[in-house]
């Protein structure tokens, strides 16, 4: 074949049919994703490993990365960019960051007719200029690719040199060569690309597509991919193009200067105010439904058990901040810095059965208590597991649906210091939660009825999930920190799923 676009016909021409038994080679940048650009990628890395002054050095010589790109070379540019990012980095964090964060960003960005063809076929290899150590995780556990081969990057000391080895970044002549080393003489029968610098490999299968910039082209849903992304880390919650790279940069100092005063107005301020503090600060907060009315101490009743869906640890401070009084929470692992800050009375859950329900229906006989059973967040739609110890100690259940919204930073962390997490949050420009009380769980649905606490557990799941459209799982807090952290989210500082593994949803 020749190396002209004439050359080769569009992806929509080839057919994605009866290919179990064939091989597909395909790029990466432009082709399996929409995106032609991995800066938002080397930025997230910059970002989540080095801080906002690595994001900053990244930014700064991007213009020097884009000149080499178009007036020396394609390579020349990339090296610029991955020296800007990786110089200097542990290899374990490059490895944990490219496992936890960057598939939730590669994922919204699937070309639906790449992966047309790219799933249809039985054995998948991804061609790329990107370093093999951050867009493999993804690629194999999410798109389901058998070989990715990608620029290697030099390292020592367990640390990345951001100096490329040999034979350099695979662009151009360079991924022919890597395919043939691979292949052999056998060609693949699948060849996908989107520039001429992919023409060389694409012209050594029985047959090459182009895919051709469609700007309009809408990424594929997530449910279309064969596993769904449940649990992610990492602080952004956009992905970093340059002018949102320069904007949070800009914005940093801003916010942390703002989180400090909302964080201050919520740890100094009566209950009764906060509500009004946080609106005049630009937090959001919405109350729906009507929730039970304080339990007189005096009566000997015992207090309200409200029961939080968890999207992050201020659940049980907004909660209280709905209800315009303080309701102490049990806690499964925050920080001491959190705990120092915080407005209501927070009790460390000891992760032993006994002793932990001993202490929950003390604080009950004191008056009304939060927990989240999820024992940990969830940032995606769905609802993990519940811990059904709660529904063993007090039938005064009330379930509370939880939901929030950030706008750039995420107010969560499996990997980072939780200590920050509270900042994180209130450093979005406006960020909001919505709180909405459920009915009372009828006595007839209790434990004290004759329901087992799994049941009792379970209904309330499904019932919360109900409300906020989400999705019950059975995963749990071990689930999430082992896909993520590499440890069971004890120590402070996955399958996939199926729709048989939800529980009643």
């Amino acid at each position: 074949m020749g190396s002209t676009t004439e050359t080769f016909p569009t992806i929509d021409s080839c057919l994605s049919t009866n290919r179990e038994n064939d091989t597909v080679v395909a790029d990466m940048d432009g082709t399996l994703l929409i995106g032609r650009s991995s800066f938002p990628y080397f930025a997230l890395i910059a970002f989540e490993i080095g801080g906002i002054l690595r994001l900053l050095f990244l930014l700064l010589l991007t213009p020097l990365a884009g000149l080499l790109y178009y007036f020396v070379s394609e390579s020349a540019g990339i090296r610029v960019l991955i020296f800007a990012t990786f110089a200097g980095m542990r290899v374990s964090d490059i490895e944990s960051v490219a496992r936890a964060v960057l598939p939730k960003f590669y994922a919204s960005d699937v070309h639906p007719e790449s992966w047309r063809v790219f799933s249809a076929c039985g054995k998948r290899c991804v061609l790329t200029a990107n370093p093999r150590i951050m867009v493999e995780a993804f690629l194999k556990d999410f798109l389901g690719a058998d070989m990715v081969l990608g620029t290697e990057v030099e390292t020592w000391g367990g640390r990345a040199t951001g100096v490329v080895k040999g034979p350099g970044v695979l662009v151009g002549k360079n991924k022919a060569e890597a395919m043939k080393a691979v292949f052999g003489e056998r060609a693949p029968e699948i060849g996908l690309g989107d520039r001429h610098t992919d023409f060389p490999f694409i012209s050594l299968c029985k047959e090459g597509y182009i895919v051709p910039p469609k700007p309009e082209v809408k990424a594929v849903t997530i449910d279309k991919l064969p596993k769904p992304i449940i649990f992610h880390d990492g602080r952004l919650v956009q992905k970093p193009s340059p002018f949102m790279a320069l904007l949070t940069i800009l914005w940093i100092p801003v916010g942390f200067l703002l989180a400090c005063l909302r964080i201050a107005a919520g740890s100094l301020l009566p209950m009764p105010f906060v509500y009004y503090a946080f609106w005049a600060l630009g937090v959001r907060v919405t109350v729906k439904g009507t929730p039970p009315p304080p339990v007189k101490k005096s009566s000997g009743q015992s207090g309200v058990l409200f029961i939080c869906s968890h999207r992050t640890l201020l659940d049980p401070i907004f909660l209280s901040t709905a209800l315009g009084r303080p309701i102490p929470a049990v806690t499964y692992s925050v920080s001491r810095l959190s705990e120092i800050i915080s407005p209501i009375k927070t009790v460390r859950l000891n992760r032993d059965r006994a002793k932990d329900a001993a202490m929950i229906k003390k604080l009950l006989q004191e008056g009304d208590l939060a927990i989240c059973p999820e024992g940990t967040t969830c940032r995606e739609p769905f609802l993990l597991r519940f811990s059904s110890l709660f529904a063993e100690l007090t039938d005064e259940l009330v379930p509370v649906a939880m939901v929030n919204r950030m706008s750039m930073f995420h107010g969560t962390t499996a990997r980072g210091w939780k200590g920050m997490d509270p900042f994180y949050f209130f450093m979005n420009p406006s960020p909001a939660y919505e709180v909405t009380f459920l009915n009372k769980l009828p006595n007839e649905l209790t434990c004290g009825a004759g329901k087992s606490s799994h049941e009792v557990a379970n209904y309330i799941q499904r019932v919360i999930a109900a409300t906020l459209s989400y999705e019950c799982t059975t995963f749990t807090r071990k689930d999430k920190y082992r896909a993520l952290a590499g440890n069971d989210g004890i120590v402070v500082e996955k399958s996939r799923i199926k729709p048989n593994q939800a529980m009643g949803c």
